[in-house]
């Protein structure tokens, strides 16, 4: 129920990093920022996400024996700009789970290595702004050996992932700014340690068929060298799956479907541009099979201009960005 609320809190985390006059941001997968070429932006990021209530197919409900149920995610998280147009992210979450009531301990560990690659290929003026269009793909996989078969604790789903993303934005000269993107997610099956199991009919095997997902995100706001301000719609929704039955623990192929509000920021240290400090969150609005949470995440970024350091090394060379 509250995996893809952690991974959503992953995506949303990392929002903008800034270095100088000349505007050095790094960003997320998700949003319609580029690192220069040479830039590498990298921190921590500290997220955590609790709820009491949660949809048992499309019925809310609570649940005495697990009270409320909470994760907390440590992260880095980084991009380098392989060039003006093609940016390298990555991030790497320790995930912990918690229940405050019932018998049933919580989780804790090292969850997905995710990796992307991003890429701006069409940039133009259109009106009073600048219009333009982003292609992300991406690939994520288990850094351990964590089980999945234990929702609403388990700190993550084990499935091998890739995912493509189409993203335009509009920027208006004066900082005003939309930006909405569409991600498509496919999902390896998993293992789980049982040699049966029940969905809508037995199955008599350890292998687990997760459904695809999809993503739609929409965010809109202000943003310039110094200061970034959004608000951001989230829609999450696995292309099958089955309901949560009455009274019976969640399973990895459940579908699952949330839509999330929040709001994000970041600041630019002005003594130290290469310094920029993030924090945001959001709350689930509607969902099927998740839990009702609200997450709120924090994060310091640091960008090194390797650039730079070249300049420095060999004065005759000319710095691009």
């Amino acid at each position: 129920m509250k995996i893809i609320t952690t991974k959503m809190a992953v995506a949303a985390t990392l929002l903008l990093c800034a270095l100088l006059p000349c505007r050095l941001f790094a960003q997320t997968d998700i949003d319609a920022l580029m690192m220069p070429k040479n830039a590498f932006c990298v921190g921590p990021v500290y997220s955590y996400s609790s709820w009491t209530n949660y949809w048992e197919g499309t019925m809310k409900r609570d649940n005495e024996n697990l009270g409320r149920v909470s994760t907390q995610m440590a992260a880095i998280m980084g991009n380098y700009g392989i060039s003006r147009r093609l940016n390298a992210l990555f991030s790497a979450p320790w995930v912990k789970t918690k229940a405050s009531a019932g018998t049933l301990h919580g989780l804790d560990g090292i969850q997905d290595l995710s990796l992307f690659l991003k890429w701006q290929p069409f940039q133009a003026k259109l009106g009073p702004g600048k219009f333009s269009v982003f292609g992300i793909g991406g690939v994520s996989f288990p850094l351990s050996n964590y089980t999945p078969d234990f929702l609403p604790l388990s700190i993550g789903l084990h499935s091998k992932t890739a995912s493509a993303r189409v993203m335009v934005d509009y920027r208006l000269y004066n900082g005003l700014f939309a930006t909405a993107s569409y991600t498509y997610v496919f999902r390896d099956n998993i293992e789980i340690d049982r040699e049966s199991y029940y969905t809508t009919q037995m199955h008599n095997t350890h292998e687990v068929a997760m459904p695809n997902a999809a993503n739609y995100n929409f965010r809109a706001g202000f943003r310039n060298y110094r200061w970034i301000a959004e608000a951001v719609v989230n829609r999450w929704v696995t292309l099958g799956g089955f309901d949560i039955t009455r009274n019976n623990m969640p399973f990895p192929s459940n579908r699952m479907e949330a839509t999330t509000v929040g709001a994000n920021f970041k600041y630019v240290l002005p003594p130290m541009p290469q310094l920029s400090f993030v924090g945001g969150g959001n709350t689930t609005v509607a969902g099927r099979n998740m839990g009702q949470a609200t997450t709120v995440y924090g994060s310091v970024f640091y960008v090194l201009d390797f650039s730079r350091k070249s300049a420095a090394a060999n004065p005759s060379s000319t710095k691009t960005n």
